[in-house]
């Protein structure tokens, strides 16, 4: 991917923005490359985290808590509705954050819940850039269903040699752009 990227730059390629899923060397390398671009963290994946783990029904109320926060990050359409979930978030880490921080992971059920906690903490100044600038994407989900296609595709024809590969690959992609 930086190999890409690099080359990308030599062509004179200067992204404004990047949603990415928050892998740190992906955020790293975009970085490195463009110091000034912008990045989104991906909402549909940031709540897709937290929500598996907090659990489906959990019994910590600090968890069920959690989860709420969770559920309502991909329904921040307005600077409203992020401020409402700032509040919340800010509620929630009075009450519980800073306990959970403290206290040493003692089993599966409260280390989860403590990453959960910490991926939100750390993805918050990533998160509403795309309230900003209505060109920056807010998940990754566009992409991603281009590519499961792509990855479809490309299944059926598992038998491929590495030459005909390539020629697969650029066959695709010109046929996408109609």
């Amino acid at each position: 991917m930086f190999q890409f990227c690099r080359y990308l730059k030599t062509l004179r390629l200067s992204p404004v923005s990047a949603t990415i899923d928050g892998n740190p060397q992906v955020f790293a390398m975009l970085t490195t490359l463009w110091p000034d671009i912008i990045i989104q963290r991906c909402l549909v994946h940031i709540q897709r985290q937290g929500l598996s783990w907090c659990r489906r029904n959990p019994k910590r109320a600090n968890a069920r808590h959690l989860r709420e926060l969770f559920l309502a990050v991909t329904d921040i359409g307005s600077r409203d509705d992020r401020d409402s979930f700032l509040n919340e978030w800010k509620h929630w880490e009075n009450r519980f954050g800073k306990d959970i921080a403290n206290q040493p992971g003692k089993g599966w059920v409260f280390s989860d819940l403590k990453r959960a906690r910490s991926m939100l903490f750390n993805a918050l100044p990533d998160m509403f850039h795309y309230l900003d600038n209505q060109s920056i994407p807010k998940s990754t989900n566009c992409l991603e269903s281009y590519f499961s296609r792509l990855k479809m595709h490309y299944r059926q024809h598992r038998g491929l040699s590495p030459e005909k590969r390539i020629n697969y690959f650029n066959w695709f992609f010109l046929l996408s752009k109609k």
